[in-house]
């Protein structure tokens, strides 16, 4: 008999993010409608609950400006829900997406109807909630739970330095659709939406536009790779708070005409848009304590074939193999960026090599089929009777 499992996470699709992709391609893997998610309500969702294979239930989770602390609202509702599902559902075991609000929601129910909690860590919470109750109810939430699940080798150091048991941490890393982001896509059609040449380089990056993904670097870095000989063009694929800036920015370095925002583009763009670079770069670096977790994106142009230039910061190295897959560097250096790019960009079959084991070791080890596999393994079995 399949285990009924509650996932409680405020993020899952149709949210944008790597955390709302990962937890939609692994939990409809996992079951039916014997797994029940609770999550926010947003635009869009009935695109998306209509025909999932999981119990799908939205809850309003807004805010409230009056309530202190304002996010209150979101521990009752997450709370009475999830109390709601579990005595009147077969729930063996209680999934929390990140640690706060849900992971210490999860605690609670858990502790009335005695069930198996599981809490996922991302890295950059751990990193960033340094508020001193945030920081402490955090702390004794992954210290208490059965399992905390990290998503990378920097994020199971860090849980290490919270205190957190070695025996309750499980370390599955995040995954990548392989059937959607393959190599050999079509993508004429892409250099011509931005004026390119065949006989052009392209840099790609993916992202939310934050200070901390290093795409200001790779701008300040085109300069100099230009005034090297090398002729390039840089999509910049994302939006976010730092879009004015990075505009801005391009046409201080005088290369507006070769920096492209195309914003957020078509699912079926995407793998097309990694088909078309030469190498995927962000060179992500720290910005007090806001880090990279993992970084979903090295693996998407992994499995497109292609190499990448990753910050040192964070768990990047769970998601690019220094010298195997692409190139680590730190991202605080403006110099080391544009020697890394200048490589690779110059090296066509050293990138090309690079590209091939990232292909390799993506369908290896990071299918969206294997990570399910992994929790289902690892932290589904549940223990109905604590």
């Amino acid at each position: 008999m399949k285990k009924g499992i509650l996932v409680i996470t405020e993020l899952f699709l149709p949210t944008k993010g790597g955390t709302a992709i990962w937890f939609d391609e692994v939990y409809r893997r996992l079951g039916g409608k014997e797994i029940h998610i609770v999550t926010a309500a947003v635009g869009g969702q009935e695109a998306i609950d209509a025909n999932h294979p999981n119990s799908i239930e939205r809850v309003d989770l807004r805010r409230v400006w009056w309530l202190r602390p304002e996010s209150l609202g979101m521990y009752i509702k997450l709370f009475f829900r999830a109390f709601r599902i579990c005595l009147t559902q077969k729930i063996d075991v209680i999934h929390a997406g990140r640690v706060l609000p849900e992971g210490m929601v999860a605690l609670a129910i858990a502790k009335i109807f005695r069930r198996e909690v599981v809490v996922y860590a991302h890295g950059e919470e751990i990193t960033t909630w340094r508020q001193p109750g945030k920081f402490r109810a955090m702390r004794f939430t992954y210290r208490h739970v059965d399992k905390v699940v990290a998503n990378s080798d920097f994020t199971y150091a860090k849980l290490l330095d919270l205190g957190v048991n070695k025996d309750c941490i499980v370390q599955i890393f995040p995954g990548v659709d392989v059937a959607r982001f393959k190599p050999d896509l079509p993508f004429s059609d892409l250099y011509q939406k931005i004026g390119m040449k065949r006989d052009q380089h392209l840099i790609l990056s993916v992202g939310r536009l934050s200070r901390r993904k290093g795409f200001d670097q790779v701008i300040k870095a085109l300069p100099m790779l230009l005034q090297r000989g090398l002729d390039i063009q840089y999509t910049l694929i994302g939006i976010g708070e730092d879009a004015d800036y990075l505009v801005s920015l391009a046409e201080a370095n005088g290369v507006a005409d070769r920096v492209h925002f195309p914003g957020h583009v078509d699912a079926l763009e995407l793998p097309r848009w990694y088909n078309a670079c030469s190498i995927f770069a962000m060179p992500n670096r720290e910005i007090q304590g806001d880090t990279e977790g993992f970084g979903m994106v090295f693996l998407e142009a992994a499995a497109c074939g292609k190499a990448s230039v990753a910050g040192m910061a964070g768990g990047t190295a769970s998601a690019v193999d220094d010298g195997l897959t692409g190139l680590r560097v730190d991202g605080e250096s403006l110099e080391a960026v544009v020697r890394a790019l200048e490589m690779l960009l110059r090296d066509d079959q050293m990138a090309s090599q690079l590209g091939s084991q990232a292909l390799e070791r993506v369908r290896a080890q990071f299918s969206w089929a294997a990570v399910a596999e992994r929790t289902a393994t690892d932290i589904c079995q549940g223990n109905s009777g604590k």
